[in-house]
């Protein structure tokens, strides 16, 4: 079957890698949760569509928020009688002149890899330390089992990580092609069985792929889809929506859904699928070949996806390298974060996926940026006319990095025309309301599990300061200085120093760099 080509490819066995990739320690790193915690004097950017408000004192009881109440105006001082009391063995938290978020949601996080040699410690410290506290782990990489034991130990706070929801990529575990309709039926029933959230499909025959989401939707369970172009000649992204499916990443499958002169890509006569280059530079290509933006077929195809409640993950960032190859592989932070097997599995390949600068050049970087404009135009407007579109990353390919890509992925969102505001919208309760969680997560109300980001700069006026290595800023006094970086990360009312976490992912690399002898070496220089 072609979809298990996909999977292969991308993933190799789930047997290998539970096997190999390295679990996460079970280490008590956070302080808390406590009986009572009061955050003082903060700024709030929720993720309602509710501007900034501010002082603002904040009650978490365990893992819980009891209270939101604004205790004064800015530049005044408080009146401590207004504030909430603290109770005896409760933490008081000054935050005076911080802003406070709702937890990031990244719903496209690939826990590391045996491929990039990334273990759990690695990839959760460094989702944590950009303020990530709950992920969605599209396939299953490292093994249905694997993950779920994660995603237990997250749920317990026995290790330091994100709380996981486990999509298992269609087929896993199988020991025979899956064929027919029943066959379909049935691995979507034992994959429920086995304690999986949801689906990640990449791509099947009409009857297998309408068999599956249609069992998958009885089940209650939620799906996404990867729309490879071995399959999405005969099912793109309406079919699959009509059918059931609730997500779709990247963009594969939507301008096929927009074509009106074509039913296939315009694919060069020598094309082969297995030779990324080109794959990706053909890609790069394929919006140009949909409706214009703003025609008719363009108005109904978005229209019935919003009709359909329907959910873009777009992760633009995964593919900037394909725009600006020179801009994701200097990116600062790989010298301090990028472990060195990881870094290798970056260089230009001929194997390993997403590595396809066999020679990528100007014409394939122009290409990508007019598919950007054209991509980012759509993605834009569906927000525009409610549709639900939400932040993820795909780490671990393509010269982005864990946390770093994901705070690369709001500035995108940024880049495509949305405000700030929405930007976090779509980072926190849209994405809590995709994974049918917002009743939990994605926004900072009463009622909610205390999930929260703490900074000391306003990401709004600029969202660099989220990343860990911050943002460059001139002071008043004429020094260069790094502003920034997220603060704490609270995550079910344990806080987090987010710093710290980060200066232990340096420490892993610095280790393994001393292991093997490692200097990070541009591609093709000796």
């Amino acid at each position: 079957m072609r979809y298990l080509v996909i999977l292969l490819f991308f993933f190799a066995s789930s047997e290998i890698f539970s096997q190999t990739v390295p679990e996460a320690p079970i280490v008590n790193e956070g302080d808390g949760p406590y009986n009572q915690m009061i955050i003082r004097g903060v700024t709030l950017i929720n993720s309602t569509g509710a501007p900034p408000q501010g002082p603002i004192d904040i009650v978490i009881e365990n893992n819980m928020i009891t209270d939101i109440k604004v205790v004064g105006y800015p530049g005044v001082p408080i009146d401590s009688s207004r504030r909430p009391q603290l109770k005896d063995g409760g933490l008081e938290l000054d935050a005076t002149g911080h802003y406070v978020l709702p937890g990031f949601v990244d719903m496209h996080g690939h826990i590391g890899g045996r491929w990039q040699g990334a273990g759990g410690e690695y990839v959760f410290k460094l989702w944590m330390a950009h303020g990530i506290t709950t992920i969605r782990d599209p396939s299953c990489g490292n093994g249905l089992d694997w993950v779920l034991k994660h995603k237990k130990l997250s749920e317990e706070n026995k290790i330091t990580a994100p709380r996981i929801e486990a999509y298992t990529a269609f087929g896993m575990g199988s020991t025979t092609p899956i064929s027919t309709p029943e066959m379909a039926r049935d691995w979507v029933r034992r994959n429920a069985a086995n304690g999986a959230d949801g689906i990640k499909f990449f791509g099947l025959s009409p009857k297998l792929f309408s068999a599956a989401l249609d069992e998958n939707k009885k089940l209650g369970l939620r799906s996404a889809c990867h729309h490879a172009q071995l399959e999405v000649g005969r099912w793109n992204v309406l079919n699959s929506a009509r059918s059931g499916l609730t997500s779709m990443e990247h963009w594969y499958g939507l301008p096929e859904a927009l074509f009106e002169d074509r039913t296939i890509q315009n694919y060069p006569l020598d094309y082969n699928y297995q030779n990324e280059q080109h794959r990706f530079g053909e890609a790069g290509r394929l919006w140009k070949q949909a409706a214009v933006p703003f025609s008719d077929h363009w108005n109904v195809v978005m229209d019935e996806l919003i009709d359909l409640d329907f959910t873009i993950d777009p992760t633009f960032n995964i593919y900037e390298a394909s725009r600006d190859l020179h801009r994701a592989r200097r990116a600062e932070w790989h010298e301090d974060y990028t472990l060195p097997s990881l870094w290798q599995f970056y260089q230009p390949s001929k194997i390993s996926h997403g590595s396809y600068w066999h020679f990528w050049g100007t014409e394939e970087e122009v290409d990508w940026r007019q598919n950007y404009n054209l991509w980012m135009t759509f993605i834009n407007e569906y927000k525009n006319r409610g549709g639900r579109v939400t932040a993820g990353s795909d780490s671990g390919f393509i010269f982005q990095l864990y946390g770093f890509a994901y705070i690369r992925e709001l500035e995108l969102l940024r880049e495509a025309g949305f405000h700030p505001l929405e930007v976090i919208r779509s980072a926190t309760l849209y994405g809590a309301e995709a994974l049918g969680l917002d009743d939990e997560i994605g926004s900072i109300e009463i009622g909610k599990k205390a999930d929260l980001i703490i900074i000391d700069e306003n990401p709004l006026q600029n969202l660099k300061v989220l990343y860990g290595t911050g943002a460059i800023k001139l002071t008043e006094d004429n020094k260069v200085i790094r502003a920034g970086g997220v603060k704490y990360t609270i995550k079910d009312g344990i806080i987090y120093d987010a710093k710290k976490l980060l200066a232990d992912v340096k420490e892993i690399v610095d280790h393994a760099k001393e292991e093997t002898g490692f200097t990070l070496k541009q591609p093709g220089i000796r």
